[in-house]
């Protein structure tokens, strides 16, 4: 169950790229909090920057391309933006963990499971008995679901299924009992029966062990089953932040708005058009000013065009980042 202790704070972070045409920002002034034992969601359409979040958290940019601007990054009211690379190197994998979004290239093809999970602890416990690291290893991939685990100890990536490889991924994150695990889209490509064991597995391990999760995914479906808060990203923005209850219940950003109409339901006729989102996202080189969501939003207004707007309280810790609230309401 998740107490009120705030385990990590992002406060206004700015993560931007050096690229030929120059400097992007693909993440920009993105804040947000997550108590022990919660599950935080992030969503969004791809290229919003939920990703570039999490590798911001990891401090797994590029370099030298990749670079933190501003802000703060809170682990256990730590600032780990300033930590020296050795003391980010304990931090990284041992207390806070990620599995990445395709398992097939995070994965090395050329050595079999057991070495690769061997090498978490023979990293994070130098001194470990080899006997340890194999019974170990053992146990973590029985753990997550993996049949005859003995057995795929000695097999390659490529000789095991999509969904034993994302099994495997999920064994290498938690090898070390992390504080907070980041999910990034860890059922994409996945059928839905195994899409279906692997967020069972993910909510089981979490109950079973209190750790924090952080999910990245564009799939409102995953933020319904699993998430306890959300934070919905538009162009590198924060649009809006909510109880998962709350922000389904009683969306308010036009952009949430949308994403939710989106969703095809049963009670529809047959051969009805769905709902879209007219428009696409800007690319980070041609941002709008002011609002980035206004070229395809239906609420826009003059205002929006010249700043960006502010993230405004619209309920109780529900904040929504939109000039339809300007009125009455105050700033976060």
């Amino acid at each position: 169950m998740a107490n009120d202790k705030v385990i990590l704070q992002v406060e206004n972070l700015v993560t931007a790229f050096d690229t030929e045409e120059g400097r992007i920002r693909a993440v920009d002034d993105v804040s947000f909090e997550v108590k022990k034992g919660q599950t935080l969601g992030i969503v969004g359409e791809s290229g919003c920057g939920k990703s570039v979040t999490a590798l911001s958290v990891m401090r797994l940019l590029p370099k030298p391309t990749g670079i933190i601007e501003n802000g703060r990054i809170l682990f256990d009211g730590i600032d780990i933006l300033g930590l020296p690379a050795d003391r980010m190197h304990e931090i990284r994998g041992r207390r806070i963990s990620m599995v990445f979004q395709e398992p097939m290239t995070s994965l090395n093809p050329v050595h079999k499971i057991g070495k690769q999970l061997g090498e978490i602890f023979q990293l994070h416990f130098q001194g470990m008995a080899d006997q340890d690291i194999r019974d170990e290893s053992i146990a973590l991939l029985h753990k997550v679901g993996i049949p005859e685990p003995e057995l795929r100890m000695e097999e390659y990536p490529h000789q095991i299924s999509g969904g034993m490889r994302q099994r495997v991924m999920i064994a290498l994150a938690l090898a070390c009992k992390p504080d907070i695990l980041i999910a990034d889209e860890p059922t994409t490509a996945l059928d839905v029966t195994i899409q279906a064991q692997i967020l069972e597995l993910i909510k089981d391990l979490q109950r079973e062990s209190g750790m924090v999760v952080i999910f990245i995914t564009h799939d409102l479906g995953v933020i319904a089953e699993v998430c306890d808060d959300v934070v919905v990203m538009y162009a590198g923005k924060v649009a809006e932040t909510a109880s998962a209850f709350e922000l389904f219940k009683n969306p308010q950003h036009p952009y949430t708005q949308g994403l939710l109409n989106s969703i095809p339901r049963l009670e529809i006729p047959r051969k009805t058009k769905l709902n879209i989102i007219r428009g696409i996202v800007p690319s980070l080189y041609e941002l709008p000013s002011g609002c980035r969501f206004r070229n395809r939003c239906p609420h826009a207004m003059e205002i929006c065009a010249t700043e960006p707007p502010p993230l405004l309280s619209v309920g109780e810790d529900h904040y929504a980042s939109c000039y339809l609230y300007t009125g009455s309401q105050n700033n976060f």
